[in-house]
């Protein structure tokens, strides 16, 4: 590789989110307990010296495979919602800071949609906690089909409280997302006498979006589409309210 070096490829690569948790092994003739060692610290998770046996690599190579796949399974379950089966408050974290990065680089809208199920409290004490968990399954899985394109996310914000990122969504995009929500979970007609607002369980929603810029934080987004949310409810519930964020 001409004026760059293993080192150097590994140092890239693992600087870099889209290759970061990719396993990386050395195959080299270098042959020095110093060289393995920096090529360990730098990442990489095995260092296999020349002459190569084909057999050893291979085996090599898919055990690095299944444990890859074994730690990728793990993580997934670590960051999903276990009642639910969406992403969980710290995948949110994640995804929100993820999506605003690359928005940022792209000048490129992200709208966020609060959502939270009216008087749920209620629904539990008339209903009971079990029927109360069934509720935000259907609530969730309501909401999750409503999304259009791989990179939409649903996440439980909460409680009773969901969230869902659009990436390179205007408000008038993210608006007309939270309205299909709000028909969808309707459209459920699950029963919530208990309810000031209607016989059937709703859901009030806060929007926001803007275009991220170097000198604010997605802090900014997620307290304009609280805002909204309490707007929504402050107003009668049932609804969705929203803003451009500035």
């Amino acid at each position: 590789m001409d004026d760059i070096d293993g080192h150097e490829v590994c140092r890239r690569l693992k600087a870099d989110s889209l290759t970061s948790a990719i396993p990386i092994i050395f195959v080299t003739s270098q042959n020095q307990e110093a060289d393995e060692v920096i090529a360990l610290g730098l990442g990489a998770v095995d260092f296999i010296t020349k002459p190569i046996n084909p057999v050893i690599v291979r085996a090599r190579v898919r055990t690095h495979l299944t444990l890859k796949l074994q730690g990728d399974l793990l993580r997934a379950s670590a960051l999903l919602d276990g009642l639910t089966g969406v992403a969980n408050r710290r995948k949110f974290d994640e995804d929100v800071q993820t999506d605003w990065r690359q928005c940022l680089r792209e000048s490129a809208p992200l709208s966020l949609i609060l959502i939270d199920i009216d008087y749920f409290k209620l629904y539990n004490d008339r209903y009971g906690h079990q029927a109360g968990d069934n509720c935000l399954k259907l609530v969730a899985m309501a909401l999750f089909e409503t999304l259009r394109r791989p990179y939409d996310k649903l996440a439980r914000y909460g409680g009773e409280e969901f969230a869902c990122l659009l990436p390179k969504t205007k408000l008038s995009g993210a608006s007309a997302m939270a309205q299909r929500m709000q028909t969808r979970v309707s459209e459920l007609r699950v029963e919530h006498l208990g309810s000031n607002v209607d016989q059937i369980v709703t859901i009030s929603l806060g929007v926001a979006s803007m275009v991220p810029t170097p000198s604010v934080t997605p802090e900014l987004l997620l307290k304009a589409a609280d805002q909204q949310l309490y707007e929504a409810k402050r107003t009668g519930r049932a609804r969705v309210c929203a803003l451009a964020a500035s």
